[in-house]
C-alpha cells in the first residue's frame, strides 16, 4: 500500500509525520514555508488516518514510509515527527539509519515506554466512549488532554475535524489489525535530533523529552517551549516553523 501523500518543492528531501490526533493537514502551517526555503516535501496520512485506508493484514509504520521515499525516488530524508509520528521517525532511524539524515521531534512519543497510570486512565476512558458509541465524547477528551492553552478556534476545530475523521475510518475496519512493535534501541539512532517538549504537555510527554536526548546515539539539541502543549507546531505555528527551518539549516542545509 502506498500512502496517501502530498509533495512539492525542489532540493534535500523532509518527511513530515503527524500526530494520531491529527493526520497530514496538520502540516499545512509550515507547508509553503519549507518549499520556500529549497526543500522536496513530503507530507502523508498513515494507515487509518486522512485519506489512507486501514489495513488489512499485519504491516510497519516505519516500513510504509520507507515504502514512500522508494516509490518517491528519495534515498535520504530529513524526519519531523509529532508525538506519535515521532515514533515512527525514531523507528525508521534506528532500524534504517541509512534513510534518515536529520529528526525534529516534536513532543514525540517513543518506542517501548510503559505509559503512567494517568495515561492509562485517559486510554481507558477514550476506550469506554468509543465502546459506547459516543465517538463526539472521544473526540472531545482528546482536545481537552492533547491541545495547549495557545490554540485558537480556527485550528481546534481543525483538530477535531481530523480526530473525528480517524475514528471514523477505524472503527468502520477491521479491530483485530494493528501495527507491528519492532524492539528498537535508541542507542542507534545516529542521526542528530532536534527533540522538543511543551511545557504544558500530557505528564508522560513532558518526561519523554528531558530524558530522550540522552538516549540518543547520534547526539541532540532538548528545547523547552514554555507555552506549547502536545502540539507546537498548531498552537504557535510561525514559532514553530521558525524553529524548525533554523535547526534544518544546519543539520539538513537546503542547496
Amino acid at each position: 500500500m502506498t500512502l496517501s501523500h502530498d509533495v512539492a518543492g525542489q532540493g534535500p528531501a523532509i518527511v513530515l509525520l503527524h500526530s494520531s490526533v491529527c493526520d497530514r493537514r496538520m502540516w499545512e502551517p509550515q507547508w509553503a514555508a519549507l518549499v520556500d526555503a529549497g526543500y522536496r516535501v513530503v507530507r502523508c496520512d498513515f494507515r487509518g488516518f486522512g485519506e489512507t485506508p486501514m489495513p488489512d493484514g499485519p504491516y510497519a509504520e516505519h516500513e510504509d514510509v520507507a515504502d514512500l521515499l522508494d516509490g518517491l525516488g528519495i534515498e535520504r530524508a530529513a524526519v519531523v515527527g509529532s508525538s506519535y509520528g515521532g515514533r515512527i521517525a525514531l523507528n525508521l532511524a534506528a532500524l534504517r539509519p541509512e534513510r534518515v539524515a536529520a529528526l525534529a521531534l516534536l513532543c514525540p512519543a517513543v518506542p517501548g515506554h510503559e505509559p503512567s497510570a494517568k495515561l492509562r486512565e485517559f486510554g481507558a476512558r477514550e476506550d469506554e466512549l468509543l465502546e459506547a458509541g459516543d465517538v463526539a465524547g472521544a473526540v472531545e477528551l482528546n482536545l481537552e488532554t492533547w491541545l495547549g492553552p495557545e490554540v485558537d478556534g480556527e485550528t481546534r476545530e481543525l483538530v477535531r475535524t481530523m480526530q473525528r475523521h480517524s475514528f471514523d475510518v477505524q472503527l468502520a475496519g477491521p479491530q483485530d489489525v494493528g501495527p507491528t512493535r519492532p524492539e528498537v534501541d535508541l542507542a542507534d539512532v545516529q542521526a542528530p535530533a532536534l527533540v522538543v517538549g511543551g511545557a504544558f504537555d500530557h505528564p508522560d510527554f513532558v518526561e519523554i523529552a528531558r530524558e530522550l536526548p540522552g538516549r540518543l546515539g547520534g547526539g541532540s539539541r532538548p528545547v523547552l517551549l514554555d507555552w506549547a502543549g502536545h502540539l507546537p507546531s498548531l498552537e504557535r505555528p510561525a514559532e514553530v516553523t521558525e524553529l524548525l527551518l533554523a535547526y534544518l539549516a544546519e543539520a539538513h542545509p537546503a542547496r
